[in-house]
């Protein structure tokens, strides 16, 4: 069993000993511990937290946990029930609420579940809030309220038609562009809330027919959840049966969004982002940014616009600060992850879908023809694992030391770039681990250039070898 306690949620396995799973005193402990934090910032006697989770199996459970929690503390409820991650972050200032509770664990399986923590903006809350939360966990230091003050829950109905509206009402969405397409579109929820909310999106967008794989709500994924390429057979292989112009694969809280072309071949979920921005920067003044560990390919895509890309350290919560601090259009992360500023600061799957098929559609290309008018780059993921004890810190610096005259970042971990290629070296947080992102124009560049870098921090660290 596993719980991990991070700055940002409460992430785990469901059953176990308590402190060793997501057991129902571990999910009763830390929300009593962010409603703590949450009444005490808002002053409210009985302050609003919204609540909304994905289909997982767990989810009742969880729910009921959190719920009762809230109330025991005197909060007012608003239960949005199923409904997406980018739902639930409208929904907070939508409500006027103090916060926000979402039960996902987002691309985890099925076993896992989480409580994700959003602040009265509807944003992921920073650093410095998620560790006051953790310590007015560590220390049990909650005051719960008498019988005359406990909370209220009310089920509130609407959120998911509503961040539909707002995303049709944005002049970057071209439903008439869409509709003339006629496209058929495949996908796979992954049997979780996408399974309802994508398609009737996608009416809404005027999508021709829309063929619906994985997409019951019932917890039961039929696969390994995460949208990575190993996962999207079944949808690479209806692509093609059903002579599709499109396949969309989502997360179980629909904040990631990968892609598959006509001939059922992978967009790639790095370009999700490199799309949008392209359609974006197109009619909106400002930059764009992305985490360092995102392809060069959105730099590129950001100077045809005569823009700039800025790079933030990994995290939502860090692209989130570094695109209000540039007034940034558009921003997100590699993983599919897109946010639009002007609809809320968060990614955001639904968004993603509808600058994406505006983009197509009017550019009258394939999905195949505009995925090859973008730069090809290639990203190799590794990872070198150290000996407990050892300086894990001590070894990036000795190669930032290294490589001080090439172009380096160390706004996370150290970033070095070799002209169209470079290579990220992150520590772990939890582990003795440095993990190696390389990226360059082939796959053969990418694993050379990773690889020479895993023996080089061998070196550094005293290890035989990589």
């Amino acid at each position: 069993m596993t719980l991990i306690r991070s700055i940002s949620g409460i992430r785990g396995t469901i059953g176990g000993a308590p402190g060793e799973g997501l057991t129902p005193l571990d999910t009763v402990r830390y929300t009593a511990a962010f409603g703590t934090f949450i009444k005490q910032r808002s002053g409210a006697t009985a302050p609003r937290m919204v609540l909304g989770r994905d289909a997982r199996i767990s989810g009742p459970m969880v729910r009921d946990l959190v719920v009762g929690t809230l109330a025991g503390l005197g909060f007012e409820v608003i239960d949005l029930g199923l409904a997406t991650t980018p739902t639930v972050e409208m929904a907070v200032p939508g409500e006027k609420a103090h916060g926000g509770i979402i039960l996902t664990a987002s691309h985890n399986p099925g076993q896992w579940n989480a409580l994700k923590l959003l602040n009265e903006k509807g944003e992921f809350i920073s650093a410095e809030d998620g560790a006051e939360v953790l310590r007015l966990a560590e220390a049990d230091s909650y005051d719960f309220a008498p019988v005359e003050k406990l909370g209220t829950v009310r089920s509130v109905t609407g959120w998911t038609r509503k961040h539909i509206d707002a995303i049709l009402d944005l002049d970057l969405v071209d439903i008439e562009a869409i509709k003339k397409a006629r496209y058929r579109v495949v996908v796979d929820a992954v049997n979780s809330v996408g399974g309802t909310v994508v398609p009737a999106l996608l009416s809404a967008l005027g999508v021709l027919e829309v063929i619906e794989i994985h997409c019951t709500p019932d917890g039961k994924f039929p696969h390994n959840p995460e949208p990575l390429p190993e996962n999207l057979k079944d949808l690479c292989t209806m692509v093609q049966k059903h002579k599709a112009h499109l396949g969309i694969a989502i997360d179980p809280d629909v904040d990631r969004l990968a892609l598959v072309c006509e001939d059922g071949s992978l967009f790639g979920e790095e370009y999700t982002l490199v799309a949008c921005a392209d359609h974006v920067l197109a009619s909106r003044p400002g930059d764009t940014v992305s985490n360092l560990s995102s392809t060069r390919a959105l730099n590129d895509i950001a100077e045809r616009h005569g823009r700039k890309r800025h790079a933030s350290a990994v995290g939502e919560v860090n692209v989130v600060n570094l695109m209000k601090q540039v007034k940034a259009p558009i921003g997100g992360e590699g993983n599919g992850g897109v946010i639009l500023s002007e609809l809320h600061y968060g990614r955001d799957a639904l968004a993603g879908i509808a600058l994406f098929l505006t983009l197509l559609a009017k550019s009258g290309k394939s999905c195949l023809e505009l995925r090859r008018s973008y730069p090809d780059y290639f990203i190799s993921k590794n990872k070198i694992e150290l000996k407990p004890g050892m300086d894990v810190q001590g070894i990036v610096d000795g190669m930032q030391d290294k490589y001080r005259t090439q172009p380096h970042s160390t706004v996370d971990g150290l970033r070095i770039e070799f002209g169209n290629t470079w290579v990220h070296l992150r520590r772990s947080n939890t582990e003795p681990i440095i993990r190696v992102y390389a990226e360059a124009p082939s796959m053969a560049q990418a694993d050379d250039l990773a690889h020479r870098i895993l023996s080089e921090l061998a070196q550094v660290a005293g290890l035989a070898t990589a």
